[in-house]
């Protein structure tokens, strides 16, 4: 955000809501909890949901500072929402907060959404046994207690579902990212699992990204290159993800899915993780 607060008002339940005329009742919007969900990848996703009109619970693991894009969509369509801050490192917060957000809503979260996540620089020679626990508390256990949070709080009979935010590289891994590999493999056998588990009560899919959002370890040209690297001859947009994260909230025909949207990348095997190519 620029620093500028919001014009907001508070309803019973305590969530943050922006006014507009003509906006739906709030008893008839769909809720929905993001997690990490105030910036990056995760921050589209939240305005793709406020958008589409939503209401939202955006979490964040040490704030809920919102990217500005976030903070004038939410803006714009008079969006129901509130931030919550979990340290997804200690599980019993993660399982909480299911319990978070239906209390200060007054009602529990029709769709989770699962894309708070770390990532860091390891291989299989230099990883850690803390690398490696750090990533599964993260990516993997903080989603499979929010899971369980989210199938056992008493809900009405309406859809409801959970969609996980995967990475293409699950289905070629290579020796890049070691620890946040095989935690994003582990959330993929959380998604399959629970959506026979949970059936016919919660719906789990997931979306599983190409490279999106370059950090400053690319350069243009280096993003140019690997475009023509993929199938497709192009990556995938940030708004992309989100669409497809969408359709799986309304699919109610459809879960233990996997969406690839990633230029085709999860067709070919890559040497390495795609910062260290095209240079």
């Amino acid at each position: 955000m620029s620093g500028e607060e919001l014009p907001t008002y508070r309803p019973l339940g305590g969530a943050r809501t922006q006014k507009a005329s003509g906006a739906l009742p709030l008893a008839q919007k769909r809720l929905a909890l993001v997690t990490g969900g105030h910036r990056r990848l995760g921050g589209i996703i939240s305005a793709a949901f406020a958008a589409a009109g939503y209401s939202l619970a955006i979490h964040g693991s040490h704030d809920t500072r919102l990217d500005s894009h976030l903070a004038l969509t939410l803006e714009e369509h008079a969006t129901e929402w509130d931030g919550f801050t979990v340290d997804f490192t200690d599980p019993e917060g993660a399982e909480e907060l299911i319990a978070l957000v239906a209390e200060r809503f007054g009602r529990p979260p029709d769709i989770l959404v699962n894309s708070a996540a770390i990532f860091g620089q390891d291989r299989l020679a230099s990883v850690t046994a803390e690398d490696l626990m750090r990533h599964y508390a993260v990516n993997c256990v903080a989603p499979a207690l929010l899971t369980k949070a989210f199938a056992t709080v008493p809900a009405g009979t309406g859809d409801r579902c959970i969609i996980n935010i995967l990475d293409q590289r699950i289905d070629h891994p290579h020796d890049d990212q070691l620890a946040y590999t095989l935690s994003k493999m582990a959330l993929a056998g959380l998604t399959r699992l629970s959506a026979s588990t949970l059936a016919p009560q919660v719906r789990v899919n997931a979306v599983a990204p190409g490279l999106t959002i370059a950090t400053a370890d690319y350069d243009d040209a280096q993003m140019g290159r690997l475009s023509n690297m993929m199938p497709l001859a192009r990556l995938p947009q940030a708004e992309q993800i989100a669409e497809a994260v969408l359709f799986l909230a309304s699919a109610s025909a459809v879960t233990g899915q996997t969406v690839y949207v990633d230029g085709g990348a999860h067709l070919r095997s890559y040497e390495r993780d795609f910062m260290h190519l095209c240079r």
